[in-house]
């Protein structure tokens, strides 16, 4: 890719690797939008990428990133076989580990509770490099979570398919998890942080 951007010293030098995939995310989320708001879905893999490379990931970490929910939302294991072909065996492992379902209709996923335990069974013997990204995902959707929580209060936990004590178990969880692998505190300490925003009490 031509730049005409003197190299530094940053960590990783992105390459067209990522930005394939960026246009590949957008094609499957462009139209998409956040649960209950009118907030663009590919603001979220952005996000989530951009925390990876803030954490010190590496360009497959990164790219995971930008695809981590297609599978999930947009198709199942025949998206993830496609990401495979397109940016390897890693980015796919990665992309596999955070997804919760690789159904091919998002509409028949097995029952929330089940899902997010078999998720955390597999976190919590899941390598450093998966678990980055994952913590990333759920530093993301964790902030999203405490911002509106604090904008609207208690009307936040409607959006979603379970309720808050059964929410903040499974990010306590993740979290918990995180903290025994060693994982950065880049990624861990703003998780901690909206975890404390969703439990603690709304005003009024």
């Amino acid at each position: 890719m031509k730049t005409n951007v003197k190299e530094g010293n940053a960590h990783i030098h992105l390459t067209a690797r990522y930005v394939q995939a960026l246009e590949y995310a957008i094609e499957w989320h462009g139209y998409q939008h956040r649960k209950s708001t009118e907030i663009p879905y590919i603001s979220h893999p952005l996000g989530v990428s951009s925390l990876i490379l803030e954490a010190m990931g590496d360009e497959d970490q990164a790219i995971a990133g930008l695809l981590h929910d297609i599978p999930e939302d947009c198709g199942g294991e025949p998206r993830l076989v496609e990401i495979q072909k397109l940016f390897g065996d890693r980015v796919a492992e990665l992309v596999r580990g955070c997804s919760d379902s690789l159904t091919e209709d998002p509409e028949v996923k097995a029952p929330w509770r089940e899902r997010k335990e078999e998720h955390l069974r597999h976190l919590a013997v899941a390598s450093a490099d998966l678990l980055l990204v994952t913590g990333a995902d759920k530093v993301h959707n964790g902030r999203s979570i405490a911002t509106d929580k604090q904008s609207i209060g208690d009307e936040i936990w409607r959006r979603f398919n379970s309720d808050k004590a059964s929410i903040i178990w499974y990010y306590d969880s993740v979290l918990a998890i995180l903290e025994k692998a060693g994982i950065t505190k880049a990624i861990v300490n703003p998780l901690k942080a909206a975890i404390e925003v969703m439990k603690a009490d709304s005003p009024g």
